[in-house]
């Protein structure tokens, strides 16, 4: 049998294979699943609720029913017997939902989101709910219901947010997978300061039910440790639910090539043409990108890809949230983060005909990245422009408004199409930098192809964080 640490850090495919030979059960997978887990929430909380028992009574479920049909049909879905986590923005039903906010402290579902049945259906074993900032508001992982969530890389440091719970479980070796929400960046930012792949797929193609109260950005994606994990999930998760009319029933589809007529295939941004990124983190990119040159035909851009529309997206998200609460924002105004309050006041203030030029202004970065992607059929980037900042810090040095730090992300929630991170390489410090990887709308299966082959071409060898309790 593998030893703790293997499985705590086994891939999907090695899980499965070992489950499928006998040489573990899905039930001493979730005994190892759940020591880890009590080994490292003390330093972490990186876990809002933990359903030990559920999960044991599944994993117990799913051998009997291995043995039953291991002389018929030996096979099974691709994550059966497999622990995965889920944000506690995702409704699972019996478990607490109370997306990081005291207003939904009392908040139990009764039933399962479209993304959670899909998990359920192909035998996952939910081991609980991951950490989130209250709403999903912030760039960092902290709320006054569970608590701040630190980076396993470095636990003076903040995983990111607002998946930061879900990054940093898997970065320390407690799950193979889990189930994260983007709606600026929220998958793709914890990854890259983690040292994950994360995938914010085309909007759509993971059903949302309930509604987000960012229903116009919010992505439901994989996190993992590989990007074969991570398609894994997402093929799993993917499809059409009549519950969500913005859900996609065509499949995830691709282009037979990445070049035509001889124009390089892949434009390289260092920056979007606005905002400041960290030297040490260029240099890293620039590296990455210059070794995947060898094999990929890509070209450095000079000119800005887009202007910055942070004031769109706030009033997009902001006024999501707003509509979520309506009338009752003043009565709980101090059950609410003070940041988030004061931003919600200032929608509330916005006129009509203003909110309605931002609209506008969407639509118009929209139909300038399509016509970019026309031309460029795949964009990389940096994902981050900062390695993970420091707990005390909340923002980097004289950034103090968080869109200036995340303007890599939530262009692309402004548009829709698919976009990943994956690790590229560390600072002199040990902290991981993540390359974002963006494909033209629609084109999910082109994403995670290239995520798979650039992925080979770095060829990381990635040391997971130890991580003991004193």
């Amino acid at each position: 049998m593998a030893s703790d640490r293997e499985l705590n850090f086994a891939s999907v495919g090695k899980l499965r294979s070992l489950l499928d030979s006998g040489a573990v059960s899905s039930a001493e997978l979730i005994e190892n699943t759940l020591a880890r887990l009590d080994e490292t929430q003390p330093l972490l909380n990186a876990f809002s609720h933990i359903d030990a028992e559920g999960a044991k009574t599944r994993a117990r479920e799913l051998d009997s029913l291995r043995v039953r049909r291991r002389s018929t049909d030996p096979s099974g879905s691709p994550i059966e017997g497999i622990p995965i986590s889920v944000k506690e923005l995702v409704e699972v039903a019996g478990l607490p939902c109370r997306y990081g906010s005291l207003t939904m402290a009392q908040h139990q579902p009764t039933a399962d989101a479209p993304s959670v049945a899909r998990l359920r259906a192909a035998g996952a074993v939910i081991v609980g709910m991951t950490n989130t900032s209250e709403f999903g508001f912030r760039g960092y992982t902290d709320n006054r219901v569970t608590g701040l969530t630190r980076n396993p890389w470095d636990t003076e440091r903040s995983p990111g947010g607002s998946s930061g719970g879900a990054a940093s479980s898997i970065a320390a070796g407690i799950t193979p997978l889990a189930i994260g929400t983007d709606g600026g960046g929220s998958i793709r930012n914890p990854c890259s300061f983690t040292g994950l792949v994360g995938i914010k797929p085309q909007f759509g193609r993971v059903p949302i039910y309930p509604a987000s109260a960012t229903a116009t950005l919010a992505h439901v994606g994989p996190i993992a440790r590989s990007s074969a994990d991570a398609r894994c999930l997402l093929e799993t998760i993917a499809g059409e639910d009549a519950r969500d009319w913005t859900s996609l029933l065509a499949p995830m589809h691709s282009r037979p090539t990445l070049s035509s007529g001889g124009v390089p295939a892949i434009a390289f941004a260092p920056t979007l043409g606005y905002g400041l990124v960290d030297p040490e983190v260029a240099n890293i990119v620039r590296q990455a990108v210059t070794r995947l040159a060898t094999g990929f035909p890509i070209e450095e851009l000079a000119d800005p890809i887009c202007e910055d529309e942070s004031e769109v997206f706030s009033a997009e998200f902001i006024g999501g949230v707003s509509a979520r609460l309506g009338a009752d924002l003043d009565q709980q105004a101090e059950m609410l983060d003070p940041a988030l309050l004061m931003m919600l006041r200032r929608f509330r203030d916005m006129s009509a005909p203003h909110y309605t030029e931002l609209l506008r202004r969407r639509q118009a970065h929209r139909n300038r990245l399509r016509i970019f992607f026309e031309r460029w059929p795949v964009l990389v980037t940096p994902m981050t422009p900062w390695p993970a900042l420091r707990i005390a810090e909340r923002t980097p040095p004289g950034c103090e408004n968080f869109r200036l730090w995340t303007f890599f992300g939530y262009p692309f929630n402004l548009t829709g199409q698919p976009a990943a991170t994956l690790p590229c390489g560390f600072t002199s410090s040990g902290l991981p930098v993540g390359l974002q990887v963006v494909a033209p709308p629609q084109h999910d299966v082109l994403l995670m192809d290239l995520l798979e082959q650039f992925e080979q071409a770095l060829g990381l060898d990635i040391a997971w964080p130890e991580l003991r309790a004193s």
